[in-house]
């Protein structure tokens, strides 16, 4: 029983390691933004952002220095007469004091700056999710080339097995001599043409595998086998992360005019200062004393020469021209996403005749196959008809990759 047991779990363990790994496209986007170094970025933008906000924050909380001089001086202030009891300064003289300055009211610039900087982040995320949209054109292009090759590797196995099984009839129509012995040197060279053929897939597919590998930091290997999308969701509502994009720029240009605005409000400042030195705030103490001022400091640029209101003109063309160029954007996205349904119609019109011409090649092929086997005619002959009929197929496999690529990049021109 034990023997049955360790047999079982080594077969299960078998067939897990020879199962074929497969892969979709999803797959293929979900990799890219997990993996690729530029999706990181994201996340270290909102750290930053974050800091340099708490940063400006720190404006609102009280300032303090601590400040110390000694200074000797050619002159002092003197009395013109000696006064009993006043004694002339020195003229070294000390000072040590302790300034705290407390912001009371700034027009809410400190506010300002932080909306301004979370939305100048929000905008360069975007720009990021933009830059990660722009790969899956790249991965379209190569994950259906390896999908075409894939579907051209199973028709060149089907048609050397096929041709395998006609060799071995021409064999036995020779041994009988109704068929000349050359027929079977024609197939077999044949045969030779589709093992080079498979050659040239074979390297043809390793390099757009390494691609796709490097590209979505993942190991995609020869074993791996590319899933055709079949689902798809044809609509006009375009959803492209550019939109959102340029709509953020706009929005940041509107928190820089609130930035400016707030800057000409006047500020206001609480300040003290305590301290000691020789001499004090009396001058005619020639002593070490301690000292303390309180006070309010307003601050008002009343007038500019108009620098805020041009600054504020130069953002609005700022605006106008982030506007133009997302209609161009638009403008041009729908020129693409017509383009692109013209050519979906175009390649389902091809494979509605696609069908018809296999039917009919399949046909021709059943009557060249009866005509060689009575020696009608020779396999130079009946290998065209034979090649005609995989041709007709091999089309038609390449038209139904095509119109899943061309249904994917639909959706890509849209948004998905």
């Amino acid at each position: 029983m034990k023997t049955k047991l360790i047999v079982l779990l080594l077969l299960l363990l078998s067939i897990n390691s020879n199962a074929q790994q497969t892969l979709t496209l999803e797959d293929c986007y979900t990799l890219v933004d997990k993996n690729y170094p530029l999706s990181k970025q994201a996340a270290l933008l909102q750290q930053k952002s974050s800091y340099e906000i708490d940063a400006l924050s720190k404006g609102k909380l009280p300032k303090i220095d601590v400040n110390a001089q000694a200074t000797y001086q050619s002159e002092v202030i003197g009395l013109p007469a000696t006064l009993p009891g006043v004694q002339s300064l020195n003229k070294d003289q000390y000072r040590a004091t302790l300034d705290v300055n407390q912001l009371l009211y700034n027009g809410g610039t400190i506010d300002a700056n932080s909306k301004l900087k979370e939305a100048q982040t929000k905008t360069q995320q975007q720009q990021i999710e933009v830059s990660l949209y722009q790969l899956k054109t790249r991965i379209n292009q190569y994950f259906f080339s390896v999908l075409l090759l894939q579907e051209k590797t199973a028709l060149l196995l089907s048609k050397k097995e096929s041709l395998t099984t006609k060799i071995k009839e021409v064999k036995s129509g020779v041994q009988f001599g109704a068929i000349l012995p050359s027929s079977e040197q024609v197939l077999e060279a044949e045969i030779i043409k589709i093992n080079q053929q498979l050659t040239e897939i074979k390297f043809e597919n390793n390099k757009l595998l390494n691609n796709l590998s490097k590209l979505t930091f993942s190991e995609i290997d020869t074993e791996t086998t590319l899933i055709q999308p079949i689902s798809y969701s044809i609509n006009t509502n375009v959803t492209r992360p550019e939109i959102a994009f340029y709509d953020l720029q706009k929005d940041q240009l509107e928190f820089s005019k609130n930035v400016i605005s707030k800057s000409i409000l006047p500020k206001i400042n609480a300040f003290g200062q305590a301290g000691y030195g020789n001499p004090g705030l009396n001058m005619l103490d020639n002593s070490f004393q301690t000292f303390y001022i309180v006070g309010l400091k307003a601050n008002w640029n009343v007038f500019d020469w108009g620098k805020t209101k041009t600054d504020k003109k130069a953002l609005d063309i700022s605006k106008d021209l982030v506007t133009t160029e997302k209609e161009t954007f638009e403008l041009n996205n729908k020129m693409q996403l017509e383009e692109q349904d013209y050519e979906i119609k175009k390649i389902e019109q091809l494979l509605l005749s696609d069908s018809e011409i296999i039917q009919i090649r399949e046909k021709v092929i059943k009557s060249s196959d009866a005509q060689l086997k009575n020696g009608v005619i020779t396999t130079s002959e009946y290998l065209v008809e034979f090649t005609n009929l995989f041709e007709a197929k091999n089309i038609l496999k390449i038209h139904q990759v095509q119109l899943a690529a061309a249904k994917s990049n639909y959706e890509i021109i849209r948004g998905k």
